[in-house]
């Protein structure tokens, strides 16, 4: 007789949100053990994805073996006033033994809001039966409210659509989300006061960097800077294990000066944050599907690393940065879009281009961010239940 138990099945629900997918749970369906913050949750969670995987694969797993597809959502209900649910996120690494719960998945977020209202989380009377029903989430991450703007039909969510995002193969229903306040009102959006700082890695370097906390965490150069052009796509930098070694280097350092760990070794566990960002002036390209992005179709390029490897399209906590760089004459960011006020960018990645609106202002002395817009799209791609082995 097999001394080995049979698997246990979790409800579980597979989503596309944005350009990221993920693994999304109702926080009640959970086993009793894994309802709560902790190691056990954190194994469970990387049993489903399928890491830690040496292979780089997931091929025993629900993950993609990307940074953009290892991902888990935990949602409850929330107690918090005048919130509908409460949104926990958790970016799993692909080839080590630990899940990042350090920051938010802005294209996720696209995603919260469906789930919510498929799933019994949002008040029956807030949702039309036809129009667009308005979801406030409490990022638990990152302690923010963020608003999603989700389109109901028949007293459904609308799924189905013509709106397009460059990094999804397929169009669909245009959802609109809100980052309120995606900036910290009790300390200065950029860690040192300073719009631009200059960051000295050994071997590597001194270079000029605009660190900013809105969205999330991230260290903005120039590509000229780093030796790049601003439009290379991912082949140019992730085949290359030298090259990633270097952003990871700048990287450690950058988030010792931003104040987010004590000491480079520390950046090995906090991988999530600060992501490395590098900006250039407008230039025209061919994105990865091989679409032209033209100059003048664009204010400025940026490409993004995100868990160590150059993202294939833009992180949308990432783009909340990058909006709200952009709106603050004097970063790199502005620097790169031509300087001057601009309340919204459009920017080109490596799949194509994103428009992303913010607002900004100052504040006794202090930079603060008071709201980032985008626009994304989500949809369920399978729901049912997950199988893992009992722990």
């Amino acid at each position: 007789m097999s001394q080995f138990k049979p698997q246990i099945k979790i409800p579980a629900t597979y989503m596309r949100g944005g350009t990221s997918k993920g693994v999304f749970f109702n926080l009640t369906d959970l086993p009793e053990y894994a309802q709560q913050s902790g190691e056990a949750r954190d194994n469970l969670l990387l049993r489903v994805i399928g890491s830690p995987d040496p292979y780089g694969k997931h091929t025993d797993g629900m993950g993609g073996a990307t940074s953009s597809t290892s991902k888990t959502v935990i949602l409850s209900k929330s107690d918090k006033a005048d919130h509908d649910v409460d949104y926990l996120f958790g970016q799993v690494a692909i080839d080590k033994p630990f899940i990042d719960w350090s920051g938010n998945c802005g294209n996720l977020t696209a995603a919260v809001g469906a789930f919510a209202i498929s799933n019994g989380l949002v008040d029956a009377h807030k949702v039309p039966e036809n129009g667009v029903a308005v979801v406030k989430i409490w990022q638990a991450n990152i302690s923010k409210t963020i608003v999603a703007h989700v389109p109901i039909s028949n007293g459904e969510v609308q799924e189905t659509g013509d709106f397009e995002l460059d990094g999804v193969t397929f169009p669909a229903a245009e959802v609109v989300v809100e980052f309120m306040d995606p900036s910290d009102p009790d300390v200065d959006m950029f860690p040192s006061g300073n719009l631009v700082d200059t960051l000295t890695v050994p071997d590597e370097g001194t270079f000029e960097v605009t660190m900013i906390s809105a969205g999330i965490p991230t260290l903005f150069f120039r590509a000229a800077d780093l030796g790049y052009e601003g439009t290379e796509l991912q082949e140019a930098i992730n085949g290359d294990s030298a090259v990633l070694e270097r952003f990871e280097k700048i990287r450690a350092y950058g988030a010792v000066k931003m104040g987010l760990i004590g000491h480079i070794d520390e950046a090995k566990v906090r991988q999530h944050t600060p992501k490395i960002a590098f900006v250039a002036p407008a230039k025209s390209y061919a994105a990865s599907s091989g679409k032209a992005v033209e100059a003048n179709t664009i204010d400025l390029n940026v490409r993004a690393l995100s868990m160590g490897k150059l993202h294939h399209a833009m992180m949308g906590t990432a783009a909340v940065a990058i909006a709200t760089a952009a709106a603050i004459p004097g970063t790199l960011v502005n620097e790169a879009a031509g300087g001057g006020d601009l309340n919204s960018v459009t920017f080109g990645h490596p799949s194509g281009t994103l428009k992303v609106g913010a607002q900004a202002q100052q504040e006794s002395g202090r930079w603060q961010a008071k709201k980032a817009v985008m626009s994304r799209s989500a949809r369920v791609l399978m729901e049912g239940f997950v199988r893992v082995p009992e722990a």
